[in-house]
Order: C-alpha cells, then structure tokens, then sequence
C-alpha cells in the first residue's frame, strides 16, 4: 500500500466466489479465504473492509439455501453485494475470473466509487 495519507474507507472487497470451483465446497471455502486475508490487510491500514459472503452466506444458511445456484441463492447472494457496495467508498476486485466481480466493478464505476486492482494502490489510512 502506498503511504500518501488518506481517511479511512470502506473497501468492498470483490473477487471469484463460484467461478472455476464447480461449486466444491473446498474451492469456494478457499475464495472466500483469499477475499478475507485481502480484507484483513486492508483492515492493518487502517480501513473497513467488507465482503458480501460475510453478510450473505449466514443470510443463505439462515433462510435454508440448499447450495450455491438454489432459488435463494439468486434472491439473496448478489443483492446483498450491490446494496452493501451502494455504501462504499470503492471495491477492490482480486483474484480470477468472476463476472459476479466484475458486476461490481461496473457498479462501482456508475455509482462514482473508486475502483483499484492492487492492494499497493490503495493508500494507507491515517487516523487523527
């Protein structure tokens, strides 16, 4: 991360969840990891990393999602990213291919929210 100073802000942290796991619980377990050691770091500099899994996945358990691709997997897991993103500052997309991810990128960029790719982008936060 760079050091120019800079608030705090509210990172969506945005990468492949399904994509390229054929829904194999170790593989999505294992994006989810990437998305939250990426937002852990962003937390150390001082900003409010978000994800949607870590709002939407007990929202799926909760309301008796069978798996990803179920019924209330459509109604609930996206829609919880685009109204959280709705909130944040900017997204951070990592990882591979995901077109959930790059929803939103393009989200970000129509509602004016800063878009990086890198974590060596985003600068530090200062506190006062």
């Amino acid at each position: 991360m760079t050091t120019a100073p800079h608030g705090p802000l509210m990172i969506l942290v945005a990468g492949p969840y399904r994509s390229g796991t054929g829904d194999d619980p170790a593989k999505l377990h294992a994006h989810v990891t990437a998305m939250n050691e990426t937002a852990l770091a962003l937390f150390r500099a001082g900003h409010l990393p978000v994800t949607g899994e870590a709002l939407a996945l007990p929202l799926l358990e909760t309301a008796g999602s069978t798996g990803p691709g179920d019924g209330l997997y459509d109604e609930i897991f996206h829609p919880v990213a685009e109204r959280l993103l709705a909130r944040c500052d900017a997204v951070l997309r990592i990882g591979g291919p995901s077109e959930g991810a790059d929803r939103m990128v393009a989200q970000a960029r129509s509602q004016g929210a800063r878009v990086f790719t890198d974590l060596g982008e985003i600068p530090a936060a200062t506190t006062s």
